[in-house]
């Protein structure tokens, strides 16, 4: 009888790719992929540990998913946040069978099998070896592909669990890269992103970023290349010249900031200033003309007073950002800020988190307000979940939605921007321009 598996996801990109190898490993003993936890006979929670409100809906979760379970069927927490609970989630949630961190997937299936016969089991060991690099990853529902090329950090942010989660920074071979983002090209896709968590410190003792990026973009097929998450200060000459001069390079870079105080980015731990901040976005904007800049920003840390917060605020303006993902501050066992005086109050950093995403929203209306009437190119990437749209992309990461029929799923557009929510626009092809070839 064949055996089903269903794995839900929470986090980051590196999570998704994380799942697909994942659905890999168990695809060869036998396992198949399921969308329904009833038929599963074995049941994943792949998780994220960046902040305590996304492991707190993660418990809940595994606590709602224990109702699947019948005589033979396993349950098991997988990830980040397996990795940083450990054991200690055996102990606290007897109906969870397994646990097992980011090096530990290659286990599975030998852990599932002592599960099935009731000796449950945690593994968390880190194996700065691991990349995976003879599993098949099993892609999900998606135009583009994921392709992680680092794992691990060694960046020491106060605020940040992944460390601790992840292990030390390691990256893949080069030609290892390549070759995953040929089979990917020759099985019909188009767009690739590269994922690390510094992912522009890559180095494999030979060759750097800047070299992969020539070497994934050479690939025939690849005609659109995205990476996440670079560190600001690792943007090197070798990196921006590459960035400028590679066809395949989209227009778009995630350049986290977390604050725009110098002397928070200090207590944070980050290895720059908001001066060497500024600086970099003025190099990147000088290589790449119409570059789209995205970020993350932090309210609420430790010892933030209101004019560190303004100095974010005018940091957004100043900048420009397309779009910015925000945070209030979230305690993290393990990490040094802990040991941080002057915490910020709950009501003090929810409302400066109100505050900073109206400035965001508003600074990014009015760039989006500016691009309606404009032509781009589009890659259609699935339905839309509402008004039974399309949803595509510019190379500058713009969501447009569109309305067309399904066929145009995997196929590039040439797009009119017709108006904007202040975050996605609406388009409609181009008189004359659609590419009838189907990439993805």
């Amino acid at each position: 009888m064949t055996r089903q598996v269903y794995i839900e996801t929470y986090g980051c990109q590196m999570n998704v790719a994380d799942t697909e190898l994942m659905l890999g490993l168990l695809g060869r003993d036998g396992y198949v992929p399921t969308n329904d936890p009833a038929a599963a006979d074995v049941l994943l929670v792949n998780t994220c540990a960046v902040r305590d409100n996304a492991e707190q809906r993660v418990i809940g979760r595994v606590g709602e998913l224990k109702r699947y379970k019948r005589p033979g069927t396993v349950l098991g927490v997988v990830g980040c946040m397996a990795q940083r609970l450990g054991r200690r989630l055996l102990d606290e949630a007897p109906h969870v069978d397994l646990v097992i961190g980011p090096d530990g997937y290659r286990a599975l299936p030998e852990l599932i099998g002592r599960a099935v016969d009731g000796r449950r089991a945690a593994d968390v060991e880190f194996r700065a070896w691991e990349h995976y690099e003879d599993v098949p990853a099993v892609r999900g529902p998606r135009v583009g592909a994921f392709v992680t090329v680092q794992r691990g950090c060694d960046y020491r942010c106060t605020f940040c669990i992944v460390p601790m989660t992840r292990g030390r920074e390691r990256s893949r071979k080069l030609a290892d890269v390549v070759d995953e983002v040929r089979r990917r090209a020759d099985e019909g896709v188009s767009e690739v992103t590269l994922l690390g968590q510094t992912v522009n410190s890559y180095r494999d003792g030979a060759a750097d970023f800047a070299d992969l990026l020539r070497a994934v973009g050479a690939v025939p097929g690849v005609r659109r290349l995205r990476f996440t998450s670079p560190y600001p200060t690792d943007f090197t000459d070798r990196v921006v010249a590459a960035l400028a001069e590679v066809p395949a390079v989209c227009e778009h870079v995630h350049l986290p900031a977390q604050s725009g105080s110098t002397g928070l980015l200090k207590r944070m731990g980050r290895r720059y200033g908001r001066d060497e901040y500024l600086a970099v976005v003025e190099r990147l904007r000088a290589a790449v003309p119409g570059l789209a800049l995205t970020t993350d920003l932090i309210v609420g840390f430790p010892g933030e007073t209101e004019p560190d917060f303004a100095d974010t605020v005018s940091l957004v303006r100043a900048v420009g950002f397309d779009d910015a993902y925000t945070f209030r501050y979230s305690p993290r066992e393990g990490t040094g800020a802990l040991r941080l005086p002057d915490p910020v109050p709950d009501e003090v950093a929810g409302e400066r988190l109100e505050r900073l995403i109206a400035v965001v929203r508003e600074v990014a209306r009015r760039r989006n307000a500016a691009r309606v009437g404009e032509v781009h190119e589009v890659l259609v990437e699935k339905v839309a979940r509402r008004g039974g749209l399309l949803q595509s992309r510019t190379r500058g990461n713009k969501i447009v939605l569109l309305d067309g029929p399904v066929e145009w799923i995997g196929t590039y557009l040439h797009v009119r921007l017709t108006g904007t929510t202040g975050s996605t626009f609406t388009g409609v092809p181009a008189t004359g321009s659609r590419e009838l070839a189907v990439v993805g």
